[in-house]
């Protein structure tokens, strides 16, 4: 019984662990072609498409990619300073300009207009994500989490 629970104990750790697939070379050959100086590149299975996770001009971004290895969309941290005006203008003027304010992403999806989301925290249960476009308009009702 002992050895049954340890070896299951050790398949449900590697499964958790490893890869479920292999990365396509057709998704590592358009990653490398698309940021070519990513640095710290790991690589995660999500089933219905490939994410990197890597540094890129300094700063904390993932990639998706379908396994065709086209492109589907970026996320990239960035500083609140360094949003354009209008949308810091828009967050400042909204009703969450008061929460704390908890992390800033650009989101460059493929066939859609930049957006970006704005994580804020009131306390321990209630935290948002905001979307906004490039002219400061909250794009739809924010996420809880």
């Amino acid at each position: 019984m002992k050895k049954y629970l340890v070896a299951l104990c050790t398949f449900i750790v590697f499964a958790a662990t490893a890869q479920i697939r292999k990365i396509p070379a057709e998704v590592t050959t358009a990653f490398d072609a698309k940021y070519p100086k990513a640095e710290k590149v790991e690589w995660k299975d999500n089933l219905t498409n490939f994410e990197a996770s890597f540094t890129y001009e300094n700063a904390e971004t993932s990639a998706k990619f379908n396994s065709k290895g086209e492109w589907l969309v970026t996320e990239k941290k960035i500083e609140f300073d360094a949003l354009p005006a209008a949308v810091k203008d828009g967050f400042k003027k909204s009703k969450y300009e008061d929460w704390e304010l908890r992390g800033v992403k650009i989101i460059d999806e493929k066939s859609k207009a930049i957006n970006y989301r704005i994580l804020v925290k009131k306390n321990d249960v209630q935290k948002k994500y905001l979307f906004y476009d490039a002219n400061g308009k909250l794009l739809r009702d924010p996420i809880a989490l």
